[in-house]
Formats: structure tokens, sequence, C-alpha cells
């Protein structure tokens, strides 16, 4: 049975009135931090023999304060949900730093430091409730293509590898969070992973949480990594029926608006977006300012074509208060009725005619 929380219940009511409004980038808002390998060691992990500066997700054990820092600011700048610093809290991604045993620790430190900030921020401002997202990210492991050019056929990992990692990653946090958020897919066959962990979860504890699911367009091809349209991506996924379906990273605005059109004709369910801040220059970094980004996403808004809206990779509190002020007064998209017919996707989508 589903089992949503008063907050959930309050932001759903209010995603019928108003666009709400997720988080920006938090390993961006991590490196404005300058943090050092110290840092991300803390006491703990002094001795630990591999490297451990760059793991975003062990810093809600090392150093917790540096990641609340990050989830204040982007509740102050205005976000209804924030996303759960446990974006590589999986035992397949920690493998990376030897640290597969403590992934299901971090990622029930990381609900419960989320949790406190929105909290808080409920607290002092009732009448904007603040949700958390558990954050499940893509993993450093893909199912549909192989590590090996001259072996396409091999594959480093299994489905029910990938899936019990995603358990493990849901169930510290599912008693602690509002919803998952499975985000960044550019291999659907991991993201179908995760919804089966998620249907896992949700039958071991005896209640469900919704799910929001976010792919990414690699590149301006239109398509997933593992080679799927918007479109197809959307069939292949519809059964979970996410509260919401979304792309963020790896486009900026202006790249990623034909896309979400095409999911928003599509899906019969919300629509999320979070670009980054532009591309990335040169140096690897995003240079569109906050009212560069409000800019392009503000006709989005005025369009229909958005639920929810927020920042990936560059985008800071400035973007996503900039953001929030623009659409202020804009009306949701009018989440569509589809009629029922065959819809089949490989990687295009395939409809019946009805």
């Amino acid at each position: 049975m589903a089992q949503s929380s008063k907050i959930w219940d309050e932001l759903t009511t209010a995603s019928e009135s108003r666009i709400l409004m997720l988080d920006g980038a938090m390993g961006t808002m991590l490196q404005k931090q300058n943090l050092q390998e110290d840092d991300f060691r803390g006491e703990r992990f002094k001795d630990w023999p591999s490297p451990l500066q760059g793991n975003n997700d062990l810093l809600v054990l090392t150093k917790p304060e540096a990641v609340e820092k990050v989830h204040h600011a982007f509740l102050e700048a205005g976000a209804d949900l924030i996303e759960t610093n446990s974006f590589n809290a999986t035992t397949i991604s920690q493998a990376d730093y030897d640290m597969s045993d403590l992934a299901p620790e971090i990622a029930r430190a990381a609900a419960k430091v989320a949790r406190k900030c929105a909290d808080e921020w409920t607290a002092k401002t009732p009448e904007k409730p603040r949700a958390v997202l558990g954050s499940v990210g893509p993993m450093n492991k893909t199912l549909s293509i192989s590590p090996k050019v001259e072996d396409p056929g091999f594959r480093d990992v299994t489905f029910d590898e990938v899936k019990d990692s995603y358990v493990g990653q849901m169930k510290a946090m599912i008693d602690i969070v509002d919803a998952i958020l499975i985000e960044t897919v550019f291999d659907t066959l991991n993201c179908k992973a995760a919804i089966a962990a998620a249907r896992e979860v949700f039958a071991d504890v005896g209640y469900e949480k919704p799910i929001l699911i976010s792919g990414t367009i690699t590149d301006r091809s239109g398509r997933t990594l593992s080679g799927q349209t918007p479109e197809a991506f959307w069939t292949s996924i519809a059964h979970a029926k996410p509260f919401a379906v979304g792309l963020n990273c790896a486009l900026g605005a202006d790249e990623m608006r034909p896309h979400i059109e095409a999911l928003s004709r599509v899906a019969d369910t919300r629509i999320m977006a979070f670009p980054n801040a532009g591309l990335p220059n040169a140096f690897g970094e995003y240079d569109e300012t906050p009212d560069d980004m409000q800019r392009q996403m503000l006709p989005w808004a005025e369009e229909g074509l958005v639920n929810i809206l927020g920042g990936c990779c560059g985008s800071t509190p400035g973007h996503i208060g900039a953001i929030a002020k623009a659409v202020v007064d804009a009306a949701p998209r009018t989440v569509p009725t589809q009629k029922p017919t065959l819809r089949l996707s490989g990687l295009e989508p395939f409809q019946i005619a009805v």
C-alpha cells in the first residue's frame, strides 16, 4: 500500500496550482567549499588505503556540515524539493573507493542530513513545506553497452547485481525520504533495474513511496547513451507510473528544450527538468548566469511544458532563486490523459494507431 507523507500530500496538491522547484548542483556547491583530502577522510577514515577526495557522498559521514550548508542554501533560494547526497551511494559505485560495504550507511546518513535540513525549513515556513528526494544515480556500470570494444556482448555486471545494489541504497533511505528520484539515466536497462529494486523494497517494507525518473540526453543527437529518444525512453519506463518524468544533466536549457517538449507530448504524468547551467567551457566550467537560465526556462513555464524545475551541473542557489522568482506566477503543465493502446519501444517508440 502507498504511504505518502503529509508533506508529500501537501506538495502534490501544490503541484496542481504552481510549478515546484527542485534544488541545484550538489557537486558544484561542494567544489566551491574547496574541500581537501583530509575533509573527505575525517578522523574515521584517516588511514583509509585508497584516496577519498572526490567521494562527495562520503561527506555525510565525515563532514556533514558541508552538505548541510548546500541543502540550506538551496532551501533558502526557494527549493520545494531537495535531493539526498547519495548519488553514488551504491555498492557498485563505492567500489571505486573500496567502500562498497559502507554504501548503505552512506545512503542512510545522506537521507538523515537532508531530512533534518528540510524539516527545519518546513518548520520556519509551514506554508511552504519542503520534501526530500532519495537520489539514486545511474552507477558507473552499464547493462546495455559493453566496456570491451572487441566483445560487444560482454558485460562486467549483471542485471541482478545492479538491482541488488540499488536495493541496498533504497532500503537504507526508504523510511526517511518522501520519494525516490532515479536520476541522470543514461542506460534505460539500469533504470529498469532501479525500478525493480524499488518494487522489491516496497514489498519488503510493506508500503510504497512515489518514484520520480529523470533521464539524460547525452549530446545533440537527441538520444540517451543507450540510444533511445525521449519518447522511447518514456515508453520503456511508463510502467513504473512515476510521479514525474523528465531530463537532467548533459545539456543546457536551450539544448534541452526540444527534448522536454517531446516528453511533454507523450507522458501522462508530471514533467520535470533540471538542465546544466549551459554547456561546459574548455575548462569544464559552466558559464550561464542565473539571468541566462531563468530567461531560457521561463518560456517553458509560460507555454505549459513543465511541472517541476531545477538545475544540474553548474547551477547554484542563485540560479534556483532566479528561476523560482521567474516562474512564481506560471501555471503548471496540465497532465494529459492518453488513450489506452499498445505502445512499444526499442531505440524509437512504436504505437498502434487508435
